[in-house]
């Protein structure tokens, strides 16, 4: 079992107090855990379950969620069995959420998923799902930082320890040939553990030079100037990474089947609607933004942004196995045993009567 290392991911902790003038409500998208128990169950057969408690967060990268919750797309392939959505801001809460039984199926990053599977030693979470896939930038001060050499000695933001970005920025500090602490991020570059609300204010503040970030955040911080340095996504082959993946507890798992796949089947649905209709799909997104947030995203952030992420069923799940590796060669994590992270028949079984082919786990499935 994971010891050093899986604590560390399960801190995450974030370096707010490292920025003592900036509030958590600079730039929010919603807190650490918000309830929406609004939804009304749709007119049809009740399921397995009353209700299925989802979990997603309030982010760009997750807008399958975003847009199955604000069209109703997930409630409609549920019936008469009740959606109730919760939303997070961090991977490990959400992990929390997910093993304390306050929620049955989530959105989440991979970092956590590995983690969260790694510290119950195989039996708290199954992944059964993709979801999309780039959306993660390096966005850096243009006056300060010209080309990647420059990155070096300078302060560039990611949103919590051990999660999904900082994993993948300390593996790309590592291949230019630096050398970073990855527990307090110090080293040839500074590596500041800055929540996403308050990354756009930090880097205004002068605080940071830069952040390798998940979208919408690094297109807010181009529309304060920032530029772009590297996409994510063109490190990795044919361009495609897992950024977001769909997990369920494995109790929920086995009571209630039935549920699980009709949530898998609303989101198929929803990712061919949003891929079949991007305009709509992006303003969907971005009203259930504002719902959550306040405010809804301007032209010139979301618009870059929705560009940049694919969405997609498959879990892309040789790409999450890389990424442990990348977690273990940084030091975040010891070599996890990932076998049986993935249950991929129930997401099959839907796609096969949508007429798509199916997704491979990468030899990670249950047996």
């Amino acid at each position: 079992m994971p010891a050093k290392g899986s604590t560390l991911l399960r801190r995450g902790i974030a370096v707010a107090a490292a920025l003592p003038l900036l509030t958590l409500a600079a730039c929010g998208y919603g807190s650490d855990k918000d309830e929406d128990t609004s939804k009304v169950a749709a007119e049809g057969k009740k399921l397995s379950a009353d209700t299925v408690r989802i979990g997603y967060f309030p982010n760009l990268t997750h807008a399958t969620a975003l847009v199955g919750d604000q069209e109703g797309l997930l409630q409609k392939e549920l019936g008469g069995t009740k959606a109730s959505y919760s939303q997070f801001n961090a991977g490990p809460s959400e992990i929390e959420a997910l093993n304390s039984g306050s929620i049955d199926i989530g959105w989440i990053g991979p970092s956590p998923a590995i983690n969260g599977y790694s510290t119950t030693d195989g039996k708290g979470l199954r992944i059964i799902g993709g979801s999309a896939s780039g959306g993660v930038k390096l966005v850096v001060n243009p006056d300060k930082i010209k080309s990647t050499k420059d990155i070096k000695g300078k302060k560039i933001a990611t949103p919590q320890l051990g999660n999904t970005q900082d994993v993948a920025f300390l593996n790309w500090i590592a291949e230019q040939g630096w050398k970073v602490n990855a527990e307090s991020g110090k080293g040839d570059v500074s590596v500041v553990r800055t929540d996403n609300k308050i990354t756009p204010d930090a880097y205004k503040s002068g605080s940071i030079d830069g952040a390798w970030v998940p979208e919408p955040t690094a297109s807010k911080l181009v529309a304060e100037g920032a530029k772009v340095l590297l996409d994510e996504a063109d490190l990795w082959p044919d361009k495609k990474f897992v950024i977001t993946n769909i997990i369920v507890s494995q109790k929920f798992l086995k009571e209630h089947p039935d549920v699980v796949e009709a949530v898998l089947r609303g989101s198929v649905k929803t990712n061919k609607w949003i891929n079949a209709n991007p305009d709509e799909a992006k303003a969907a997104a971005n009203t259930k933004l504002k719902e959550l947030s306040g405010k809804e995203l301007p032209a010139e952030v979301i618009d870059p942004a929705w560009k940049s992420i694919q969405f997609t069923d498959d879990p892309l799940a040789s790409t999450l196995n890389t990424e442990a590796e990348h977690a273990v060669k940084a030091g975040l994590l010891e070599k996890p045993k990932l076998d049986g992270i993935y249950d991929l028949a129930p997401l099959n079984k839907v796609l096969a009567a949508e007429g798509a082919s199916a997704v491979d786990d990468a030899g990670l499935g249950v047996k």
